[in-house]
């Protein structure tokens, strides 16, 4: 995968352009006010947190902090006070490849990708944090370094939705290589794709060893499950061509549904022996519960950590 360099700001936006970006921006920014608001510092920003000290507990202090060994020793309670690092980096890597422009609702893949980078973006900047971004197919189309400040983010939404990838196909692998280099510290990955490549698992450790990385899956749910529709054709958006199908065979839609079920489990098996994060998005619904059960999920199990480390 050839290097890519960062794009220039582009000229002008086309008025429904404008108003995709605008919608987008206004949902976004209203969600991440009223659902997100405080989960993703929990989530996150605890990584970016070095112990200080240990002191005396002063009403007010956030009892999970306290050092249950030393109260117990001392005989009153004690808590860790922690210095908060630098503004962590956040980079938004996002497949636009031919299978992104799928999608059997009123939503394509790439539409839904677009709204939940922007909730995550939206999400960083409030806590301060800088947003990279990285567009790519079978080779980088985009790369934007990572700033601070809403505007950044409205370029950010920009580029995903008016993106032209001139390649049909996916490059994971490349695109996880090109990640790893122009970040130059551990930063927050999120890595946005449906993952219909292969040969891409040790990249995939590589970035998820250095930096907190997590896969965000779109799907659709006509991937998943074939309705009786009798013989269709199916045409490989990356690959080309098409072939036929009898969906009016059940054998033939449970060959297929099983396939798919073996896919996705070797998938999440995958991310599991890397130690990356897996967030689970559907094209047809809402993607602000499964993400504010994503970040949820994340501070409990951070918090079931600090809870050993202090036991």
């Amino acid at each position: 995968m050839a290097p890519a360099k960062a794009v220039p700001e582009r000229p002008s936006l086309s008025p429904e352009l404008f108003q995709r970006v605008r919608a987008i921006q206004i949902r976004t920014q209203h969600l991440v006010t009223e659902a997100l608001a405080g989960d993703y510092e929990s989530a996150f920003r605890g990584r970016g947190m070095e112990f200080e000290q240990l002191r005396a507990y002063q009403p007010g202090d956030d009892v999970r902090h306290i050092d249950w060994n030393v109260t117990a020793r001392l005989g009153q309670p004690f808590v860790k006070s922690f210095r908060e690092e630098r503004e962590l980096t956040v980079l938004l890597a996002i497949d636009l490849s031919s299978s992104s422009a799928f999608g059997s609702g009123t939503r394509f893949r790439h539409e839904v990708a677009a709204e939940v980078a922007a909730v995550l973006a939206y999400t960083a900047i409030r806590s301060h944090d800088r947003v990279g971004l990285v567009v790519f197919s079978d080779h980088i189309e985009q790369f934007i370094p990572p700033k601070k400040g809403r505007m950044h983010v409205w370029r950010v939404i920009r580029e995903i939705l008016a993106a032209t990838p001139g390649r049909r196909g996916t490059d994971l692998a490349g695109a996880l290589d090109f990640v790893g280099r122009v970040l130059h510290r551990r930063s927050v990955v999120f890595f946005v794709s449906d993952f219909f490549d292969d040969r891409y698992e040790d990249r995939l450790r590589l970035v998820a060893r250095r930096h907190d990385l997590t896969a965000v899956v779109v799907r659709d749910a006509r991937e998943r499950a074939l309705e009786d529709a009798g013989l269709i054709a199916l045409e490989d958006l990356e690959g080309g061509g098409a072939y036929w199908v009898d969906t009016a065979s059940a054998d033939v839609r449970a060959a297929f549904a099983a396939t798919v079920a073996e896919e996705a489990a070797r998938r999440t098996e995958i991310l599991r022996r890397a130690g990356a994060g897996l967030l689970e998005i559907d094209t047809q619904q809402s993607y602000v519960e499964p993400i504010v059960r994503f970040f949820r999920a994340r501070e409990r199990r951070r918090g079931q950590r600090a809870s050993r480390g202090r036991a």
